[in-house]
């Protein structure tokens, strides 16, 4: 099984690889029908052509199989994309600013942030805007991405499993540095997460931002 820092890595990741597996086989068996018709059927001196009459059964199998996969592909997909649109009635909230070109996280006490600082094991709801311009938040480590778009709330979710420091980034084009636009997701053990929420908190300037 597929492990990583959430439990949507393995989700994503187990249909990435079960998709490109039924690419790679199709692949190859059309690859190799090709070069068995090449050579079974190449032109011969003397050979009269005839026609080749349809089969019911041939062409009722190239359409049936190939539905089931496609089938199968979506089935798969949409269970993944339902599991990560789940908001657990447990989530901690948080409200996510994209502007150019940063990232600013705001928590219930009021505190600012320009990382995004989460426990362990507690799922979290970020609920993203924008200030600006159209922006996506992705963390790449999590296998998630939401689009922030301006005039609209979009949330994400999801459930750090792993302590660490993971990059996110914006992966929609917003300008001339959007290439910088990054920050960090720091997963913290939940009781150190505590002290620093409480330490933090209480150090909270009047702008709203910690110190």
């Amino acid at each position: 099984m597929l492990s990583g820092p959430t439990s949507h890595v393995e989700t994503v990741d187990s249909v990435m690889i079960y998709i490109v597996g039924i690419s790679v086989i199709l692949l190859l068996g059309v690859t190799a029908a090709m070069i068995y018709f090449v050579f079974k059927y190449h032109r011969k001196k003397g050979h009269k052509p005839k026609d080749i009459h349809g089969s019911v059964l041939l062409e009722t199998i190239w359409i049936v199989i190939p539905t089931l996969l496609v089938l199968s592909m979506f089935y798969f997909g949409y269970t993944g994309f339902r599991e990560m649109r789940l908001v657990p009635d447990n989530a901690m909230e948080i409200n996510v600013t994209a502007r150019m070109w940063q990232w600013s996280f705001n928590y219930g006490s009021g505190m600012q942030t320009d990382s995004l600082y989460v426990p362990q094991g507690q799922p979290i709801k970020l609920l993203l805007n924008s200030a600006d311009v159209n922006h996506s938040f992705f963390i790449p480590a999590f296998r998630v991405k939401e689009d922030v778009i301006a005039g609209r709330t979009n949330y994400l979710v999801f459930t750090p499993d792993e302590i660490g420091k993971y990059d996110v980034a914006c992966a929609e084009y917003c300008g001339l540095k959007h290439s910088m636009m990054y920050t960090k997701v720091i997963v913290m053990a939940r009781e150190e997460f505590d002290n620093w929420y409480t330490r933090s908190s209480e150090k909270t300037d009047s702008n709203g931002e910690a110190d």
